[in-house]
């Protein structure tokens, strides 16, 4: 499951988790089994994301969050999780979401694949 990631990337990375909340797969299954109020962000590319995605996903692609956020999500208080396929793009995108405002950001450590391991439901899973 663990990508060999280019150290560079790791550290900015490392950085943005340092200033982030994180949560795990199973929190967010807990919470959507609890039917908590929060927006679900999968901020992977298109072609991920249409392969499959957690239940209720939104898509907002990293390349594109900072510039669609406010449209999609206009209150700066909603609860945003995000996810990615492992919990990296995610931190970074929390990271910047929360220099844009956002009050209570969470990334999901272990993305779509913990998710996927831990066995919970998906949307349009690849086969």
């Amino acid at each position: 499951m663990a990508k060999n990631h280019a150290p560079r990337f790791l550290e900015i990375v490392n950085d943005a988790k340092s200033r982030v909340s994180e949560c795990n797969v199973n929190d967010v299954h807990e919470m959507q089994a609890k039917n908590e109020d929060f927006s679900l962000v999968d901020v992977r590319e298109e072609s991920e994301f249409s392969r499959g995605h957690l239940p209720g996903a939104i898509h907002l692609g990293k390349g594109v969050i900072e510039r669609d956020i406010e449209k999609a999500i206009p209150e700066t208080a909603t609860k945003i999780v995000l996810y990615c396929g492992g919990g990296f793009r995610s931190a970074l995108a929390a990271d910047a979401l929360q220099k844009m405002g956002y009050e209570n950001v969470i990334s999901m450590d272990g993305g779509w694949s913990g998710w996927k391991q831990a066995g919970y439901a998906t949307e349009n899973p690849s086969t």
